[in-house]
């Protein structure tokens, strides 16, 4: 039952107190707590703010206290990749997270029942939870023929979109289709796809793009909520400041090889078999926002970068139409709009070459130098 507190669930499973802390500082440490955060901004009780708890005692007053957060999970236009990559998050498991912290009241791929069972769960679970529920959706919403392309029961996503919308403490948009329109939108948009954010507009949204999203994201991103309440800082797009604050290239394993201008030419040249940076092979590294070559995928095994593919971008706005699988940054962009991206990334990659080729000759100085002595 949601009304049960996330520490009883706990306990009921034979948790001790020192493995229910322990998980506690696990979840500090996935939303970025570090010490006491401030009194207002904290959304935690001001007396227990003021009294110099650590983060993982703040967490540990929370969970003790909160029963487990209500979800409700919407599908639209989506291949349900954020969901198979959510149910194979470690960081904390699906199962941690569903049986622990949250309770999934709807979700089409997961649950048992179907049809009018199901419909009417989601329904009972909204009046219930009226106000406190989060709201989750994954896919794009179509708009065009009234919403007739994508219809559930008879109703359009539109339709079930403000209905679930109106209810709602908080939505978060997981993956590009539901934070952008990802691939329905593309050109031609025959669907006239579109975001969430761009139809819901008197809720807090975050968007949490990526194709599909990274499923430690998306944890945090529920954790943050569960202890405090509200959604964490957001950048432009409404994306969490956290995980999209910097660009994949600012932590790129291969960032190194940038700056000394080596670049891999082809997929099987010398420069590709060596590790070489993969910016001209249209890797899009400098100009996307994600946390990929930090939290990595697969348990922190790899991600694409690493394992030889360039960067898609698929964590921005319009990365099906900028050129993410066809044309390097440094080619002429189909879209006017993003012709200034692929201008200053060309100008980045210039800039490498020229810093690589200042080191070079560096270097040979320094060995004449030696070699004169």
């Amino acid at each position: 039952m949601a009304e049960d507190s996330i520490y009883e669930r706990l306990k009921q499973q034979g948790v001790t107190r020192r493995d229910f802390l322990k998980l506690c500082g696990a979840v500090a440490g996935a939303i970025g707590l570090s010490g006491l955060p401030p009194v207002q901004a904290s959304g935690l009780p001001v007396t227990l703010a003021r009294s110099g708890y650590k983060a993982r005692d703040q967490v540990a007053r929370v969970l003790e206290t909160k029963s487990r957060l209500p979800v409700i999970w919407l599908e639209f236009q989506d291949c349900a990749g954020c969901t198979e990559a959510l149910s194979r998050s470690h960081s904390p498991t699906l199962v941690n997270l569903v049986l622990n912290a949250i309770t999934v009241e709807y979700h089409e791929t997961l649950s048992a029942a179907a049809g009018f069972q199901a419909e009417g769960a989601k329904h009972n679970a909204m009046e219930k939870y009226a106000g406190q529920y989060v709201l989750v959706v994954e896919g794009s919403i179509p708009m065009a023929l009234d919403g007739a392309y994508c219809t559930i029961g008879g109703r359009s996503a539109l339709d079930i979109l403000k209905e679930s919308a109106a209810g709602a403490a908080a939505i978060i948009a997981t993956g590009n289709c539901a934070a952008f329109g990802g691939l329905p939108k593309a050109k031609p948009n025959p669907t006239d796809a579109k975001g969430v954010w761009e139809i819901v507009t008197d809720k807090p949204v975050v968007n949490i793009p990526g194709c599909p999203a990274i499923p430690e994201v998306f944890t945090a991103v529920v954790a943050h909520f569960l202890v405090f309440g509200a959604l964490p800082e957001l950048d432009s797009l409404n994306r969490p400041k956290t995980f999209y604050g910097k660009t994949i290239h600012d932590r790129c394993l291969r960032r190194p090889f940038y700056e000394a201008g080596k670049f891999a030419l082809s997929y099987d040249d010398e420069g590709a078999k060596e590790g070489w940076c993969l910016y001209k092979l249209g890797c899009k590294g400098p100009t996307t926002y994600n946390a990929c070559a930090s939290l990595k995928w697969d348990g922190g095994l790899s991600f694409p970068i690493q394992a030889g593919h360039p960067c898609l971008g698929c964590s921005e706005p319009g990365f099906w139409d900028g050129g993410g699988f066809y044309q390097g940054q440094s080619a002429p962009l189909s879209r006017p709009d993003l012709t200034v991206v692929g201008a200053a990334a060309a100008a980045g990659a210039v800039a490498g070459v020229a810093v690589g080729a200042a080191n070079q000759a560096q270097k040979k100085a320094a060995k004449k130098a030696e070699k004169a002595k």
